[in-house]
C-alpha cells in the first residue's frame, strides 16, 4: 500500500485555512517563534478541531505526521 504525500497546501486546506503559498507564509510569519516547550498542537491560535486533528495525526503516525512536522518546525525556528 502507497502512504499518501500530502503537502504544506493540503494540511491548510485541511484545517480549513486559506491554502494558497502566500497565505501559507503569512500564517508562518504570523505564528513562528513558538515556544520550545509548547507543542504544535497546543499553540492558542487553534481550534479545538484544529489542536486535536494535529494531536492525533502525530500520535497515530499517520499520513499527515511527516506534513504536520515540518510545520511544526517552521512555526518552532527561532
Amino acid at each position: 500500500m502507497e502512504s499518501s504525500i500530502h503537502t504544506l497546501n493540503n494540511l491548510f486546506e485541511q484545517l480549513g485555512l486559506p491554502s494558497d503559498d502566500m497565505a501559507i507564509e503569512n500564517f508562518i510569519k504570523t505564528h513562528r517563534h513558538l515556544a520550545t516547550n509548547l507543542s504544535l498542537s497546543e499553540a492558542p491560535f487553534w481550534s479545538p478541531a484544529q489542536a486535536t486533528f494535529l494531536c492525533e495525526e502525530i500520535i497515530k503516525d499517520a499520513d499527515w505526521a511527516e506534513v504536520i512536522d515540518q510545520l511544526n518546525t517552521r512555526l518552532h525556528a527561532k
